[in-house]
């Protein structure tokens, strides 16, 4: 009765064990989609940015800052607003980070809420973020993303 108790711990342990370390493998892939996005976005590298995103019609995207809110509803939108943005901006030489908030994965989807520092020689900007993200043919893809200027008065 005892080896059977014992082997059956030990089974459940490594059971518990193997699914910790498929979830850290599962946030560990989701927060390299979501910098790899940042990365190409502030780096104007339209092809890798849109190799982050589903592009589908339910993709949305919105940013808000003291100007006003954006918002893109559709891969459509968000793909023809980007292309042209592509064109027009440089890149910048700015240092991006990004503090982890809360990563929450439900089976091939996940929310991702963090805080996102982009400095450059000349500006510091803080966004509060949000990301959805679906996993589609083994790949963690954006769906959708907001995000919101921060003042850096407190």
């Amino acid at each position: 009765m005892v080896k059977f108790a014992n082997k059956y711990i030990g089974i459940a342990l490594l059971t518990f064990v193997s699914s910790f370390l498929a979830a850290q493998n599962e946030e560990a892939a989701i927060k390299r989609v979501i910098e790899k996005e940042s990365a190409a976005y502030f780096n104007v590298d339209y092809k890798t940015w849109a190799e982050c995103w589903v592009q589908a019609p339910h993709a949305y995207w919105s940013y808000t800052d003291t100007s006003g809110t954006r918002f893109l509803d559709g891969w459509e939108a968000v793909k023809n607003s980007m292309t042209t943005y592509f064109k027009s901006a440089k890149p910048s030489s700015g240092e991006i980070s990004n503090e982890w908030l809360e990563i929450r994965i439900y089976e091939a989807g996940a929310y991702v809420r963090f805080t996102q520092l982009a400095i450059d020689g000349t500006d510091r900007t803080e966004t509060a973020q949000i990301r959805v993200l679906e996993k589609q043919n083994g790949q963690w893809r954006i769906v959708c993303m907001q995000a919101v200027g921060r003042s850096t008065a407190r």
